[in-house]
């Protein structure tokens, strides 16, 4: 099929790279002339493990451009994978997906033959619905379709969970869910995946249940990490018991610093919004955002537990990206834990193996950017593991006794295996050593 991809942030490219891979003649259209540039060059802006191979691999069925016109006319399908970020109140931002749909809408006006437009973008509840209202005032509703068709990709695993997806949701139309089943009919054949077939509001709403879901069972996990600390017990074992029931599985039950990135935050806040909007108080959820909100600053508090006073005191911070295998700082926790800890006068350094250049235009003045982790780790007091990257879990168990003024590490993920904490004075989220002191925990203003 002729398939077009409008955007090429994490969902577009790899919606495209992916689709091209399995047959499909695709054209991926973005505004940054920039960015489309360094596509057509075979370099992605992003990091994403396989992207640029899977991009290379599919080059012959895979044309980007930043016209709508060239990317859209010969068409069957048309995506539309653009960002809707938060707005300060939590509601979405839907302006460049209310400008992509108006120009897609433009375009497909000089077409005379069907073409199914599909959101891909996370959104409202209902917001399907009004574009088929304006695609029916426009006297285009006989050749133009609507679906709703959310992804559920991990950043870090985002090729890989596009070519190998656990369910296919196609929102829309009897006919829509032919023709996606049709663009998906590799997958489907291959895969044995189910393809669930439901009305465009619950396919909008889908999303954001899944990714609401997957945050609560983080914040319940970290809530119990926090009761670990109080009583002595150990979370990880307490996630392996509970974690060991099918009923509740062991995904998303890693105690640590809270969930961050493009998607848990934004879709969190947006159903609040959606709930509080609708005239119901979601109470559950407003939970779960609190507790993520607060959980990121544990590692400060347990730091000046074992410090007091972090004036002056050099602190390496490990990781600067939400999680490992990518790039992405969006709604990053180690953002706050910095900011805290120059508000507390201490000397921040800062290392992450792949965002540094990004972290450059975000931290604020006065951090220190150290060239590799060893040089982060040199002469500080203590240092805190915000992201797993492995090559932190290799150097820091080694190199951090003979260069640290103290070998105080924070492990924000616990991600350092037993095994190899001698010589540490090491401290995690919920698991032994990690006890609050008798004299009651550090009380501090936010």
């Amino acid at each position: 099929m002729n398939i077009s991809v409008i955007g090429t942030g994490y969902v577009g490219l790899t919606t495209g790279v992916a689709l091209a891979h399995l047959g499909h003649k695709v054209v991926c259209a973005d505004i940054d002339e920039a960015k489309v540039e360094l596509l057509n060059k075979g370099i992605p802006p992003i990091y994403e493990p396989d992207l640029e191979e899977l991009m290379a691999k599919s080059r012959s069925r895979l044309t980007f451009t930043t016209s709508y016109r060239e990317a859209i006319l010969e068409s069957d399908v048309v995506f539309i994978a653009v960002g809707t970020p938060a707005n300060a109140d939590g509601s979405p931002n839907l302006s460049y997906l209310h400008e992509a749909f108006d120009n897609v809408l433009k375009t497909l006006a000089h077409k005379a033959t069907p073409t199914l437009l599909v959101n891909k973008s996370t959104v409202p509840v209902g917001t399907a619905d009004r574009f088929m209202d304006e695609i029916r005032r426009r006297g285009m509703g006989q050749v133009v379709d609507i679906a709703s068709n959310p992804e559920f990709l991990r950043q870090g695993r985002a090729v890989y969970d596009t070519l190998h997806p656990e369910r296919i949701v196609a929102g829309g139309s009897e006919r829509a869910a032919r023709i996606l089943q049709s663009v998906y009919k590799p997958l489907l054949d291959q895969e044995k995946i189910p393809f669930l077939h439901v009305d465009l509001r619950s396919a909008e709403l889908a999303k954001y249940a899944a990714n609401a879901f997957l945050a609560m069972k983080i914040s319940f996990i970290n809530e119990m990490a926090n009761v670990c600390d109080c009583v002595g017990a150990d979370v990880l074992k307490i996630a392996e018991v509970i974690g060991s029931d099918h009923r509740i599985g062991p995904a998303f039950l890693n105690a640590g610093i809270g969930y961050g990135g493009s998607c848990f935050p934004k879709d969190t806040r947006a159903l609040q919004y959606i709930a509080d909007t609708s005239g119901y108080n979601f109470k559950l959820l407003s939970a779960v955002i609190e507790v993520n909100n607060d959980q990121r600053y544990m590692m400060v508090q347990k730091l000046r537990r074992e410090l007091g006073e972090l004036a002056g005191r050099k602190i390496a911070v490990l990781g600067l990206t939400f999680k490992p295998a990518t790039d992405d700082l969006r709604e990053a926790p180690s953002i706050p834990v910095i900011q805290e800890l120059l508000a507390l006068g201490a000397e921040v350094w800062v290392h992450d193996p792949i965002a540094m250049e990004k972290a450059k235009e975000l931290l604020p003045a006065g951090v220190h950017f150290a060239k590799d982790c060893e040089e982060c780790l040199q002469d500080a007091e203590a240092a805190l593991l915000v992201t797993e990257w492995p090559e932190y879990l290799r150097t820091v168990p080694a190199a951090a006794p003979g260069l640290m003024k103290r070998p105080l590490l924070i492990d924000g993920r616990n991600a350092i295996p037993e095994n190899a904490r001698a010589g540490l004075d090491y401290h995690g989220i919920g698991i032994p050593g990690t006890s609050r002191k008798e004299e009651g925990p550090v009380t501090l203003k936010f």
